[in-house]
């Protein structure tokens, strides 16, 4: 079924100009081609368009169509067979059907299949966000349909060769098939994984302590509004948590229950259930990524993959991904991927690839730092680490911040050289005084106060619904890598307010107050 742009894309093109939506690989859906399945040849590649179908939506009965172009590669056949590389669009976005997009990978001798997730481009049905009843079917139908192909390498019957690229929600699905497969045979059928700034906790990511990502949920609301791709009712959930400041969880009488619907909506809840991946997973994540922060990969190595597998992976964090300006409290504006540089000599697809080669074709292990983080500056370094463990407890006093109103203020922490790579959190005796009061934290840099600026652009809320006086907290912060200089501090910044939780500050007028303050932090004194 093909989907076309509708009415209501004029209000997605308005806010994608104020809220940069193409950071989450939401893109305007141009007509994909002929659905029925085709051949062409380009680019030394066969390249064919087609359509499977798959379950129903929820109380449907007809099928879902699940549409895809598959790019053979020169010489590929049944003699010949090479292993296949899925990949997948960011939200809003459609698959690669152009034999130019997937050249890299074809040139090396992949095979690519690219499929239109449910609900956008000219695949049907609504999206539900990666839900492993229907976003799960229709990744092990593309496994199963891998898997008749004469010309893709098999490791068994019903297990081609196979990895997955793709970030944003082109990452979340290669979590959920690798589960999913996990959940379906008893075994790792996919081989190898590359997501990149995609999810943990997709609750989390949209709603920390419940304080929602304003910005973030209007552009996921924007990023779906072309084909529709959403259900209505978490149109309506969005636009509600975006009203009243809470994440709407069917707590109040004619709200949506957003807590309900993304319960099984990634690695958190696969990881609930006991599954762990065991196979080479290269992640990417943006260290100045507003909406999937770091703190959200560095949770998926942590916990999503088997102790033997992360001495088979690598992480990577370059500066970028899902970046909003970052105006107050102030961040950085920098765009680099020296990780990958330092890595493979080159950019994060020729990591990408080197990495794929080990994985999938057996390859000598040209790359260096498997097992360990690699984690972007924001003045361009590659910081790496085998272990963000928080093992540095540094004194920071007393922080007081007003509630609903104000600028930020920075207090410093520790005189630099000072690494930090990883997440840190505060513990403290916590005063507020007003209803629901919320303020936001985060580390900066700086010579001083006065021109301390966010390490990586986000901040964390921390929240008290009822009034507390000296009651012990922790306050999660966002996980960083950064280098402090000598002659420069690292600072903690507190602030009413912030650009990314736009309209989220305290219900009420107030204070926030922190005494006995201490950062842990994943870092060293140099």
């Amino acid at each position: 079924m093909r989907r076309t742009p509708i009415g209501r894309a004029v209000l997605a093109a308005a806010l994608s100009s104020t809220v940069g939506l193409s950071m989450l690989g939401l893109t305007s859906l141009a007509p994909a081609g002929s659905a029925p399945a085709a051949a062409a040849r380009a680019a030394g590649a066969t390249v064919t368009d087609g359509c499977l179908q798959s379950v129903p939506e929820p109380g449907e009965t007809a099928p879902v169509d699940i549409c895809w172009t598959l790019f053979a590669p020169a010489g590929a056949s049944r003699k010949r067979p090479v292993p296949l590389v899925v990949q997948s669009h960011g939200w809003g976005g459609s698959r690669w059907t152009d034999a130019d997009q997937a050249q890299r990978f074809t040139d090396r001798g992949y095979g690519v299949l690219s499929f239109d997730q449910r609900g956008f481009g000219e695949s049907g049905g609504h999206a539900h966000v990666e839900d492993p009843d229907l976003e799960g079917a229709d990744v092990q139908a593309l496994v199963a349909m891998a898997a008749d192909l004469p010309w893709v390498q098999q490791d068994r019957k019903g297990d081609p060769r196979m990895g997955a690229i793709g970030g944003s929600y082109g990452g979340g699905y290669q979590f959920l098939m690798a589960f999913e497969e996990i959940r379906a045979t008893g075994r790792q059928v996919v081989d190898a994984l590359v997501p990149e700034i995609t999810w943990h906790d997709l609750e989390e990511s949209l709603a920390p302590e419940g304080v929602v990502r304003t910005e973030w949920a209007l552009a996921l609301s924007a990023g779906s509004l072309p084909s529709d791709a959403l259900p209505w009712n978490v149109y309506k959930a969005l636009v509600e948590g975006a009203a009243t400041g809470t994440w709407p969880d069917g707590s109040v009488p004619g709200t949506e229950d957003m807590v309900a619907f993304m319960e099984k909506n990634g690695p958190k809840w696969q990881v609930g259930q006991g599954a762990r991946i065991d196979v080479p997973v290269l992640f990417g994540q943006g260290t100045t990524d507003t909406l999937f922060p770091l703190e959200q990969a560095l949770t998926n190595w942590e916990v999503a993959l088997t102790k033997k597998a992360r001495k088979r992976s690598i992480f990577t964090a370059y500066n970028g991904g899902h970046v909003l300006p970052s105006v107050l409290p102030a961040g950085v504006t920098v765009d680099s991927d020296p990780c990958a540089e330092k890595l493979s000599g080159g950019d994060f697809t020729d990591l990408t690839l080197a990495f794929l080669d080990r994985a999938l074709r057996g390859g000598r292990k040209t790359l260096r730092g498997y097992g360990r983080l690699h984690l972007a500056t924001p003045d361009s370094q590659c910081v790496s680490t085998r272990s963000v463990a928080r093992r540095l407890d540094l004194p920071v006093g007393t922080v007081a911040s007003t509630a609903a109103a104000g600028g930020p203020f920075a207090h410093e922490v520790a005189e630099g050289p000072l690494t930090v790579a990883g997440g840190s959190h505060l513990t403290a005796l916590a005063t507020t005084v007003g209803a629901d009061a919320r303020a936001f934290y985060g580390l900066a840099i700086g010579t001083s106060p006065a021109d301390a600026v966010l390490v990586q652009n986000n901040v964390l809320p921390f929240r008290a619904a009822l009034p507390l006086v000296g009651e012990e907290v922790r306050i999660e912060l966002p996980a960083v890598g950064v280098e402090v200089p000598e002659g420069q501090s690292l600072f903690l910044l507190a602030s009413p307010i912030s650009d990314t939780f736009v309209g989220m500050g305290s219900r009420t007028p107030g204070v926030v107050l922190l005494e006995d303050t201490v950062l842990h932090t994943a870092g060293r004194l140099r």
